[in-house]
């Protein structure tokens, strides 16, 4: 009797929308060594506060949604211990602020401090005023309208390009996690907004970019980014354009939104930049040079003249100037509507990253060297706080002056 041989193993590539897709695009080698070969960062500073910021919001949403608390929130009492836990959870997964500026951790091995020992100082550092800010300025308007919270969605499809000599499979995966507004609840807000004359803010920027002829049972994807808002489009080359790349990955989660049995028809999708809420001094340089190059959308011609002058009377050695609460809003805030074509555009664009990846892992594979198997195209800032920077040739500003004594 002769028995049937074992098949080879299958396998789906997944991929998710931030830890692969925005990852790579920002570079292909960096990606490699942090991702693929599983190298973090020495000083994860970005991902840490993302992650952060994400955990915040998600826990204080949980807390409002069975506590009922009423806003505003008191940072010591009520924001602080979500803080404190958040950081315990990263930690778990190996990653810290690593800058006393940003976040100051009571939860670090021999410390002996407790919520007690925090001061006002503790309260200004930048991940705590930001956490404070973006719960009491976004979170009565946003915490009510939220349908479901924290979604994992999944999609797959065919592997772009794909030969069964070379690929490692005829499809892909996507994954990600979103919150979800629905329709019902923005329309009951609007009518008790209207009744009790409070206006909260999503419920009128959604009403004041959606038409009337939109579909009224509609789903609205939100995101949160721990980041300043990006301009509009780039100026030095290789840089990235997140704006763009912000869109994409709305448009994505809408489709994956809508593989979902459960799901709507998607009309929108709105994105939180929540360091416009306290932005650091880095984010006011760049600010106010997309202000005066044209880069930014936000303000418009005639919006925030006294904000803008403040801003551009304002020097990097000064102290932060006061913005008004209505100018970070205003950029705090995007709303990208769902478009089918742009839509289909956008997932063709994910086919092409994921492409790109698949190829150099095939060109690895098959003995290439990783620095010929990646591309590393970054823009200077990324360049600067890699741990790689030493050893790629795309830095050439280091290696040119680098000489073995």
């Amino acid at each position: 009797m002769k028995l049937p041989s074992r098949s080879k193993s299958y396998m789906i590539p997944e991929y998710s929308l931030t830890g692969d897709l925005l990852s790579y695009i920002t570079c292909g080698l960096q990606y490699r060594y942090q991702n693929k070969g599983t190298l973090p960062p020495s000083k994860p500073v970005q991902r840490w506060f993302g992650e952060f910021i994400h955990g915040v919001m998600e826990e204080a949403y949980l807390d409002w949604k069975y506590n009922n608390r009423e806003f505003p929130w008191d940072w010591k009492e009520d924001i602080r211990p979500i803080e404190d836990e958040i950081d315990l959870r990263l930690q778990v997964r190996g990653l810290y602020p690593h800058d006393e500026d940003l976040f100051f951790s009571i939860n670090r091995p021999g410390n002996e401090l407790t919520l007690n020992d925090l001061n006002e100082h503790d309260h200004k550092k930048l991940a705590s005023a930001r956490a404070e800010k973006a719960i009491n300025i976004w979170g009565k308007h946003l915490f009510p309208l939220i349908d479901a919270s924290e979604i994992l969605i999944k999609g797959v499809r065919p592997m772009p390009n794909f030969d069964e000599n070379t690929s490692r499979s005829n499809y892909y995966g996507i994954n990600g996690v979103v919150d979800v507004l629905t329709s019902t609840k923005i329309n009951r807000i609007h009518e008790q907004s209207t009744l009790y004359n409070f206006d909260n803010k999503i419920v009128s920027f959604i009403k004041g970019n959606l038409d009337e002829n939109d579909i009224e049972d509609y789903e609205i994807i939100i995101d949160y980014k721990g980041m300043k808002r990006p301009p509009i489009k780039v100026s030095k080359p290789h840089a990235e354009d997140k704006w763009e790349h912000h869109k994409q990955q709305i448009l994505t989660y809408s489709w994956l939104r809508s593989k979902q049995e459960d799901a709507k028809s998607i009309s929108a999708g709105i994105i939180l930049y929540l360091n416009e809420l306290v932005p650091s001094k880095e984010d006011l340089v760049l600010i106010k040079d997309e202000i005066n190059d044209g880069l930014t959308d936000i303000p418009a011609d005639g919006q925030f003249e006294d904000d803008i002058n403040t801003i551009m009377k304002w020097h990097e050695d000064d102290k932060a100037p006061n913005l008004s609460d209505e100018f970070k809003i205003a950029r705090s805030i995007r709303f990208i509507r769902i478009d089918e074509a742009e839509r289909d555009k956008a997932l063709d664009k994910f086919d092409q990253v994921v492409y790109d990846i698949e190829n150099s892992l095939i060109r690895e594979r098959d003995g290439c060297k990783i620095k010929d198997a990646w591309k590393a195209e970054a823009d200077e800032r990324t360049c600067s706080a890699c741990d790689f920077r030493t050893f790629c040739k795309n830095n050439t500003d280091i290696t040119k002056n680098f000489k073995i004594p």
